[in-house]
C-alpha cells in the first residue's frame, strides 16, 4: 500500500473519486473550486493506493494564506477494504507526520458535518463509527459535538436594548484579561480542556491568537460594559472564508444569568446585518444549553451538527 500526497497529474481521478457514504462528501465542483482558491491543495490531498487504484482519500483544508492545513474535511475508504478504520488511521497518521515535518505545530482537527438526529440513522451511525475509530487511532481522540447555526434577514435585525455599552479596545491585553475571566465556569468544552491543559493565561492568549488569525477584522471587536463602566463581557464579530460569523461572545461570571448574553449576541448580529450580511453563521457545543437557547431566541436556525475529532491541547 502506498500512502502519498497527490500531484497535479492526479487531479482528475482524485476529484472524480466516488464517496458512497452518507457523510464526509465533498463534491467534485467544490473540490476544484477550493483547489483554485488554495483551500484544498494537492500536497494536502492524500491517497492510499494499491496497484494504481485509489482505496482511500483524505482532503485537508486551510485558508488561502495558511502555511499548514487547519482541518480534515473529507475522509473516505473504499468499501472493498476489509478494515476501513485501520487503513484510514494509517493514512491520517502518515499525512499528519508529513505536516509536522513541514513545521505544523499541531495536527489538524477532523470535521464531520451531520444532520440533527444522526444517531437514529443506521447508515450514518455506521459511517461515523469507523471514522471515529480511525481518528482515535491517529491521535484525534478529543470529541466535541456542536450545533451549527445560521441567521438570515427574515429573522429580523435585533434592536438595541441599551443596558450595555459596546466600545472598541485597541489594547489586546484588555481582551486577554476578559478571555481569562470568561473561561471561569465556561460550559464550552474546548475552553475547559485548554484551561486544564494550559492554565488560565496560556488559554486566554491562545484564544486571542486564534481570533486574530480569523478572516474578520480586529477593529470589529468590542468590550461590553454596564452604563457605570463595569466590564460585562465581549463581542467578537468575525468571518469564516465563506460567511460573516459570530466569532466569540461571553459574559464574565459575576454578570451571568441576567440576560446579557442576548444583548451581546444582538450586537454581533446587528453589526453584520448593518454591513449587508445575508447569512451569519455560528456554532456552539451541544452541551452548552444556555448558549444554544440564546441562538434560538435570536432567530438563528440550527442547520447541522458538527462532530469534531481533535488532538489533545498542547
Amino acid at each position: 500500500m502506498l500512502f502519498r500526497p497527490t500531484t497535479a497529474t492526479d487531479l482528475d481521478r482524485v476529484a472524480a473519486y466516488v464517496v458512497d457514504d452518507p457523510v464526509s462528501w465533498i463534491p467534485e465542483d467544490r473540490y476544484r473550486k477550493e483547489l483554485a482558491e488554495r483551500g484544498f491543495r494537492p500536497e494536502w490531498t492524500w491517497i492510499a493506493e494499491e496497484d494504481g487504484e485509489i482505496l482511500a482519500r483524505a482532503l485537508w483544508w486551510g485558508r488561502g494564506d495558511s502555511d499548514h492545513p487547519l482541518a480534515l474535511d473529507c475522509l473516505h475508504v473504499s468499501r472493498s477494504v476489509r478494515d476501513r478504520a485501520a487503513l484510514a488511521a494509517e493514512l491520517l497518521a502518515t499525512g499528519q507526520r508529513a505536516f509536522r515535518a513541514e513545521g505544523a505545530k499541531q495536527d489538524p482537527l477532523y470535521n464531520l458535518s451531520l444532520p440533527d438526529g444522526w444517531r437514529e440513522d443506521p447508515a450514518i451511525s455506521e459511517a461515523v463509527a469507523w471514522r471515529k475509530t480511525a481518528a482515535d487511532l491517529a491521535g484525534l481522540g478529543e470529541e466535541v459535538e456542536r450545533f451549527r447555526y445560521a441567521w438570515t434577514p427574515d429573522s429580523g435585525v435585533p434592536e438595541r436594548a441599551g443596558r450595555l455599552v459596546f466600545s472598541p479596545e485597541p489594547d489586546d491585553e484588555a481582551f486577554v484579561a476578559v478571555f481569562r475571566r470568561i473561561a471561569v465556569g465556561s460550559l464550552d468544552i474546548g475552553t475547559r480542556r485548554k484551561l486544564a491543559a494550559m492554565g488560565a493565561d496560556r488559554q486566554a492568549r491562545d484564544d486571542l491568537d486564534f481570533y486574530l488569525g480569523c478572516p474578520g477584522k480586529r477593529e470589529w471587536w468590542r468590550l461590553a460594559r454596564t452604563q457605570e463602566g463595569a466590564v460585562v463581557g465581549m463581542a467578537i464579530p468575525s468571518r469564516t472564508p465563506y460567511n460573516p460569523n459570530v466569532g466569540y461572545l461571553g459574559v464574565v461570571p459575576e454578570f451571568r444569568g441576567q440576560g446579557h448574553i442576548d444583548e451581546i449576541l444582538a450586537e454581533i448580529t446587528r453589526f453584520h446585518a448593518d454591513n449587508g450580511a445575508q447569512r451569519i453563521t455560528a456554532t456552539t457545543d451541544t452541551v452548552n444549553v444556555p448558549m444554544a437557547a440564546a441562538f434560538d431566541r435570536a432567530g438563528y436556525r440550527a442547520t447541522e451538527i458538527r462532530l469534531n475529532f481533535e488532538p489533545p491541547p498542547a
